[in-house]
């Protein structure tokens, strides 16, 4: 049951008021959450001058959701018709297809049935690309090769090889970054590796025990700054004084650093020449002797001559000393199996189980992790199966898994070139940032440039691939997580405007289209998704996002999945429904609510175009945040739509509403029938409960209130306290009284 407080300019009275879901009720009682006569108003004004709007879109196309990889045994819990009914009524429409295994630096067997490129049964795998037996599950394989004891996708699976203790594993560098497949010296395409000894320590002396191939020539460093992966721009990597080696010959030397003791605590062996002599895995492949190969890293002092002493934690897991590197061979084997790990949905399944309409799918390839024979036999597949395709995203997350913008782009155009020759049209795209709000920056190169994206597209230029970026995606998780407080609500309209004007001012081409691939409010959920909040986050979003300039954004999760513990102990879920253990719905969250007023009442549904236009409020705080921001769209049926977010959770806003006409001089109003919808506290409000299974309850549970007014040249609207309202309808012009007070004003 939804209460609302009934407020008019006559007389203030409140009243209780029970509503159902969408249903029209009188528009007296409509007064209660959405408009009055008000002899006094603050303004929302809407730039409508023809030439003035800032973005157009096609919401069938623009606003969509992602179906990401799924617990173990989930997919079939949940492709089933009454959650895929419940799910749509959200109204999100294309989907793109989250691939998680490469997060997770694994492998991916998007189909099972493949062949090896070992004829033992083991090696680099190819799916096939003849339909067969429909796929509804596929999984990944953990990579023997690794060298990451975590990063921004595996910090809780899996362990580097470098420091696990064992001489018989080993980390091996991706061979499609060498000359072999790039074509360019190997020196243009360094590959590195580094330990971090979690705190400064003194050292002058290494010992390395590679494989095969081993690096002929590299350097061994050590970082001037506090830390090259948070702050790359804040030091350099400068070379111990015996660090540079120009004759390897692999085997497991002891270098002796420097005669003096060097307090540090990053140190890196940079190689730049391998000797191409072939791994574990035999000369029958290329690919086995192509790249670096260490088998295990020993970093502490040793005097001139004498005993080594080892500072490094050696341990198969991840409280070994962490390392870090640039790339991992994609080189597997079928007992690298993990499907327990989770299950990325068969793509017969994806497509044909409901959720994706019939619409256009955005599909993954794995590049970082993955070869380019195996892309191209992936889109083959679905092409072959009838499947629709939007756009193709290339591998996932680069900046995450700490990939130099040069290597990423280097992989990025041999598989752009194994995919167009599958089929010349595809729309490729990346790289798939993770979820960020300012510049990717990383370490800098011979020209002093540190600007991941200027780098990456500057290599696609300079190699004449450019035309092979279609779009430019990345994820957008903008807040903290175990830090969000109601203030952080202020923010979002600036953070996710400014990021587009970053990735612009970085040399993504104008005629390139940005989309966000992913996003949620934070990379951990808590209790705010299930908030109100939440609610109000999801709908400033993405009328900001639009209306700056964004082509497309994408929801995640659509699938609902339930409740699990996020940060500080606080149980949240991504998603729009709270579930129970056998993930059935239970009750809508106050993203669903919101996505509704998004897809269902702001926009329009269907494929017309949409042309959003400037709106500004002079609604603030004394601290000056804007406390109310408004979303204006000129719908395909004529009708303009406000989406209007009260982000101030104490207190209504009585508004007036106008459309100025620069050009014109006019000024016009909403006349005549007006819908309105508002969803708020009033009508929503979560209760956390820890002991609950379901993690607690939303009492009220919606629905949002709609009516119809008969709007006029002086009605005023009241925004609840913490609310979202949809108002639609179509304007008029003033009176020429009006219009002559506004020319008026406008001289002054």
């Amino acid at each position: 049951m939804a209460r609302a407080s009934l407020a008019r300019s006559e007389n203030r009275k409140r009243l209780s008021l029970s509503v159902r879901p969408f249903l029209s009720v009188p528009t007296l009682a409509f007064a209660s959450v959405a408009f009055a006569l008000a002899v006094s108003a603050q303004t929302i004004r809407i730039d409508a001058t023809p030439g003035h709007s800032t973005n157009s879109f096609v919401p069938d196309q623009a606003l969509g959701a992602g179906i990401d990889r799924l617990p173990y045994g989930a997919a079939d819990k949940l492709f089933v018709d009454p959650t895929i009914k419940q799910v749509l009524s959200a109204g999100w429409q294309p989907v793109t297809y989250r691939q998680n295994t490469e997060l997770h630096m694994e492998a991916w067997h998007w189909n099972p049935q493949g062949t090896w490129s070992d004829p033992s049964g083991k090696g680099y795998f190819t799916g096939s690309a003849t339909p067969g037996e429909p796929i509804r599950h596929s999984y990944g394989y953990p990579l023997p090769h690794r060298g990451v004891t975590r990063d921004d996708g595996t910090d809780d699976v899996g362990y580097s090889r470098l420091t696990d203790g064992d001489l018989n594993s080993y980390w091996k560098s991706n061979p499609y970054l060498t000359r072999t497949f790039t074509g360019e010296d190997d020196s243009w395409h360094p590959q590195w590796v580094f330990l971090n000894l979690a705190s400064p320590q003194q050292v002058n002396a290494i010992r390395i025990a590679w494989a095969d191939p081993y690096a002929r020539h590299y350097l061994v460093q050590y970082w001037t700054g506090k830390d090259p992966i948070r702050d790359p721009t804040l030091g350099v990597w400068q070379t111990f004084p015996g660090g540079e080696i120009n004759d390897g010959k692999g085997g497991t030397p002891t270098i002796q650093l420097s005669s003096e003791l060097y307090m540090v605590q990053y140190v890196r062996i940079l190689m730049t020449e391998s000797s191409n002599t072939c791994d574990t895995h035999g000369p029958a492949d290329r690919r086995n002797c192509a790249g670096y190969a260490i088998r295990e890293v020993f970093l502490g002092t040793a005097a001139a001559g004498g005993e080594f002493h080892d500072l490094i934690r050696h341990t198969p897991d991840q409280d070994q000393t962490m390392t870090y590197c640039s790339s991992v061979d994609p080189w597997h084997e079928p007992s690298d199996l993990n499907e327990r790990a989770g299950d990325q949905v068969g793509f017969d399944l994806f497509f044909t189980g409901g959720f994706t309409r019939g619409l256009p799918a955005m599909i993954p390839i794995a590049m970082l992790y993955g070869t380019p024979e195996d892309a191209a036999a992936e889109i083959s597949y679905i092409e072959k199966r009838g499947y629709p395709i939007s756009y193709v995203e290339m591998g996932e997350e680069a900046d995450g898994h700490y990939t130099p913008p040069e290597d990423y782009a280097a992989l990025y155009i041999q598989f752009a070139d194994a995919l167009h020759k599958v089929d010349p049209k595809l729309k490729l795209g990346g790289p798939i940032f993770t979820g960020v709000i300012k510049d990717i920056e990383t370490w800098p190169d011979a020209q002093g440039r540190t600007s991941w994206t200027r780098r990456f597209i500057d290599y696609l230029q300079t190699h004449g691939h450019v035309t092979d970026l279609a779009f430019f995606s990345f994820e957008h998780y903008p807040m903290e997580p175990c830090k969000i407080q109601w203030s952080n609500l202020y923010n979002e309209p600036a953070l996710v405007t400014n990021i587009l004007h970053v990735w612009r001012e970085d040399g993504v081409p104008a005629n390139v289209p940005m989309f966000i691939t992913e996003s949620n409010i934070a990379f951990l959920s808590e209790e705010a998704f299930e908030d109100i909040w939440g609610g109000l986050w999801l709908a400033d979003y993405i009328g900001s996002y639009l209306t700056a300039g964004g082509n497309a954004v994408y929801y995640f999760h659509y699938l609902p999945l339930g409740v699990h513990r996020g940060c500080s102990g606080s149980l949240g879920t991504f998603g729009m429904f709270s579930t129970d253990a056998n993930l059935h719905i239970v009750q809508p969250l106050s993203q669903y609510f919101a996505s509704q007023l998004i897809n269902l009442e702001w926009v329009q549904p269907g494929d017309g175009m949409h042309r959003l236009f400037p709106a500004e409020s002079d609604i603030g705080d004394g601290a000056g945040h804007v406390l109310v921001t408004s979303y204006a769209v000129l719908r395909p049926d004529g009708q303009w739509s406000l989406m209007i977010v009260n982000k101030d959770q104490e207190n209504d806003h009585t508004v007036h509403i106008t459309f100025d006409d620069s050009k014109s001089r006019s000024v016009s109003h909403f006349s005549g029938s007006v819908n309105a919808i508002t969803f708020g506290s009033a009508q929503y409000q979560w209760h956390p409960d820890a002991r609950s299974p379901i993690g607690g309850k939303a009492d009220p549970d919606g629905p949002a209130v709609r009516t119809t007014i008969t709007a006029a040249e002086d009605t005023s609207y009241i925004l609840p306290k913490a609310s979202i309202t949809v108002l639609r309808g179509s304007i008029a012009s003033a009176s020429p009284a009006k219009q002559a007070d506004k020319q008026s004003k406008r001289k002054k």
